[in-house]
């Protein structure tokens, strides 16, 4: 009884982590894996690679209740007229082609990099790298102001090259918000509209590799296992809420070199711990 109290203390952690990591420029994926160092769940290697991506799909549901007004293109004008949002709708094409370079890689490499490049050593390089990134990126913006400045500025063009940036988030330790905000800020995109094209983004690409890792794990679970699902991803969901509506009201009054800062000294602390191990 006991045992098992802990083991779901353990999946509410993680499910903390993931709610406040998906979120926030620091790589979920990144500290999931440093986390299960210190902190091993009783489940088979399998399980937990599914979980730490399925586990995503609470956070997910936290951005399309929040965000529901921008993103359902269907609102009625009265109880027998629909009315149909055309913006939302292009929006929709423009994530749909933001997400064809992200797609075809996961799909060619995924298994490749999930063998080769979950490492201690990657994730700490992807955190000090990208912490360097954002640091130099937001002191270069001082001395410009964005070409775009709200999401229905975003261009297919605009929406490609995001959509080629988030391919390095494939990368641990990258983290897939950072590289879009990243990638979005260095083409003149601002904060608030990076942010939020990001979480249009976020949707797709997390229903889709959670589908992949569902198909591939299988869809039978034991009880325990489904539990373990459950409780992660509502904690994950709940946190999530509050997490979004902090960073919508952090960036508009602030850059994001904190992040860059954070993810410099936890890579820092990643190397030394794992050198001295």
């Amino acid at each position: 009884m006991i045992e098992h109290g802990i083991e779901v203390l353990k999946v509410i952690f993680l499910g903390i982590v993931e709610g406040i990591t998906e979120w926030l420029p620091i790589s979920s994926t990144g500290h999931m894996l440093l986390v299960d160092e210190f902190l091993q769940m009783n489940v088979s290697e399998a399980f937990k690679d599914m979980f730490f991506v399925v586990i995503q799909l609470g956070a997910i549901l936290a951005v399309v209740i929040l965000f529901w007004e921008k993103m359902w293109p269907f609102q009625r004008k009265t109880p027998t007229q629909p009315a149909v949002r055309w913006d939302t709708i292009q929006m929709w094409c423009k994530v749909v082609v933001a997400c064809i370079p992200g797609a075809v890689v996961t799909i060619l490499f995924d298994d490749y990099i999930e063998a080769h490049l979950h490492t201690p050593t990657v994730i700490a390089a992807a955190l000090i790298l990208y912490g360097v990134g954002f640091i130099l990126i937001e002191d270069w913006n001082k001395t410009r102001t964005p070409k775009v400045q709200t999401l229905a500025e975003i261009t297919y063009r605009t929406a490609f090259l995001i959509g080629l940036f988030q391919v390095l988030s494939i990368i641990p330790g990258t983290s897939r918000s950072g590289s879009t905000i990243i990638g979005a800020l260095l083409i003149g995109v601002s904060r608030v509209a990076a942010a939020e094209f990001t979480f249009f983004l976020a949707v797709p690409v997390m229903f889709g590799l959670s589908l992949l890792k569902l198909l591939k794990f299988g869809l039978v679970f034991t009880t325990p296992e489904l539990v373990t699902l459950v409780v992660g991803s509502l904690v994950a969901f709940l946190v999530s809420l509050v997490v979004i509506k902090f960073l919508m009201g952090y960036i508009k009054k602030h850059d994001f070199k904190v992040f860059g800062w954070y993810r410099i000294v936890l890579g820092g602390v990643v190397l030394a711990y794992f050198a001295l191990k």
